[in-house]
């Protein structure tokens, strides 16, 4: 276990600041969580859990609650949303735990985040939860750092963790490269009652109905009791900031030429959250002196890996585990944290990208797509997905 010394400081109350606290308990160091909203919480509808996250779930102890949350689909499913065709399922069956060893689930955000939460309000004496408290300055002294809130208040820590999003403040102190890039993608997330889902459309699956310039996404979570629902389209359209409400017009317009099945899915619902798809280049370097950053604020993804809030678990659970090896020697343990996590990270971001374009693919690309997933066997799925599920070991 480490020894006692200044708190850390992390920036941010969201998954990945409060992963980081927690990852940061079991290894004995304590931590100090600043979040500017005014209540810890999340906003948005359904996260996908890899195989890859169930691992840190286990370094984490909290394997036991995420399973009281979590809905394990019976497959992943793609069909076109023109044809409303399957194009393919990879059952996730014996076959999938005995290749990857942990399953694949399916979440409520805001239930991994208050999972995360209660259990670092177990731990008193090691994280000290602080909400409606933006950090607007900071300093690294050397052999500490000064945060100051908006409110005035100061605090001192060993060294800081930015975990503060896509709009990381504690970013542009380090890296300084400005806004993210705008990737032309809108996301409108909702959720639906089961009981309001046609009967024949409630499968136990995680579905995507992969269109032009489109596509749906479908999942059971809260144990069943609901419906996520994401639909994604391109638009020129700019919102900064992750939670407007959206435009049912424009959503109707843009899927005007969807199946029957995926028009009364987004008939069902009233009201829309709108989410603007940004992300950034990856990066090497996102550490200086006693401050790195983790995540979003560090490596932020378009979601087409369904691996934003998977990465940034992975994240906490390597930077704790550095940092109880280094002697005290923060930068260096944030060193190598970086260079653990920066290419695997950054293989995430571009495959995302790259995912993006063959869901909404048109014409003889689309055509291509839909030959090789249906061509596809079950062991060379496993095979495509082992470099994310099955990473080299992350922490002790």
């Amino acid at each position: 276990m480490a020894t006692k010394t200044l708190p850390f400081i992390i920036v941010g109350g969201g998954i990945g600041g409060l992963a980081c606290a927690l990852a940061l308990s079991r290894k004995g160091f304590s931590s100090v969580v600043l979040e500017q909203a005014p209540e810890f919480g999340e906003i948005g509808a359904g996260l996908q859990l890899g195989p890859n996250v169930f691992r840190m779930f286990e370094k984490l102890g909290i394997t036991e609650e995420i399973n009281k949350y979590a809905v394990y689909p019976k497959g992943l499913m793609m069909r076109d949303v023109i044809t409303s065709e399957e194009v393919t399922t990879l059952p996730l069956n014996e076959a999938f735990l005995a290749r990857f060893k942990y399953p694949y689930g399916v979440i409520h955000r805001a239930d991994l985040h208050r999972v995360l939460l209660e259990e670092c309000q177990k731990l008193p004496a090691d994280i000290t939860l602080r909400n409606g408290c933006k950090a607007v300055d900071i300093e690294d002294k050397g052999d500490k750092v000064i945060v100051r809130s908006e409110a005035g208040d100061v605090f001192e820590g060993a060294a800081l963790v930015g975990a503060d999003g896509l709009w990381s403040s504690v970013r542009q102190k380090i890296v300084g490269d400005g806004k993210p890039n705008v990737s032309g993608h809108i996301t409108y997330r909702a959720v639906l009652k089961t009981s309001d889902v046609p009967e024949e459309l409630r499968w136990q699956m995680m579905v995507i109905w992969a269109g032009e310039k489109t596509h749906l996404v479908q999942y059971p979570v809260r144990g069943g009791e609901l419906f996520n629902l994401v639909a994604t389209f391109h638009s020129n359209k700019f919102a900064e900031g992750w939670d407007s409400f959206g435009d049912a017009a424009e959503l109707h317009e843009r899927f005007a030429g969807s199946c029957a099945q995926v028009k009364t899915l987004l008939g069902k619902i009233e009201s829309w959250r709108m989410w603007v798809l940004c992300d950034r280049p990856p990066i090497r370097d996102w550490t200086k002196g006693n401050l790195t950053l983790l995540g979003d604020a560090a490596h932020p993804m378009l979601q087409y890996l369904a691996q934003g809030a998977n990465m940034a678990i992975e994240d906490s659970v390597c930077l704790a585990s550095k940092l109880a090896h280094c002697k005290g020697d923060w930068n260096s343990a944030f060193l190598a944290y970086q260079q653990e996590r920066y290419l695997r990270t950054a293989r995430v971001q571009l495959t995302a990208r790259l995912y993006g374009e063959a869901y909404h693919a048109s014409g003889a690309t689309r055509d291509l797509r839909n030959a090789v997933l249906g061509a596809r066997t079950q062991e060379q799925a496993f095979d495509s997905m082992a470099w994310l599920y099955d990473p080299p070991p992350i922490g002790d």
